[in-house]
């Protein structure tokens, strides 16, 4: 483990890529700023482990089966009869030829 001293309004930078501030200190509370890539979690750690403990305890349960699904017979009238291209929005007018 790298143990560093920082003052308020000091950073450490992880990776090139996540910025850790000391924001203020209360106390013998510390406020950190983080400032990550949105692709990077970012969680307390009472509440990482908690979300660890809830992923391992979904994968453990058994899962009730799907119920089986029955097609609707080709007569519906949820299926269409035209062809694909009726279907076609144009997105833009055509401008005119010069």
């Amino acid at each position: 483990m790298l143990i560093l001293s920082r003052k308020s309004g000091e950073s450490i930078v992880i990776d090139g890529r996540i910025t850790v501030k000391i924001m203020r200190l209360e106390g013998d509370v510390v406020k950190l700023g983080i400032d990550a890539p949105q692709e990077v979690p970012v969680h307390r750690q009472e509440v990482y482990e908690e979300i660890q403990k809830n992923n391992q305890a979904a994968l453990s349960e058994p899962h009730p089966k799907l119920p089986h699904l029955v097609a609707p017979p080709a007569s519906s009238s949820l299926v269409s009869h035209k062809p694909a291209s009726a279907h076609v929005i144009p997105l833009a007018t055509p401008r005119p030829e010069k």
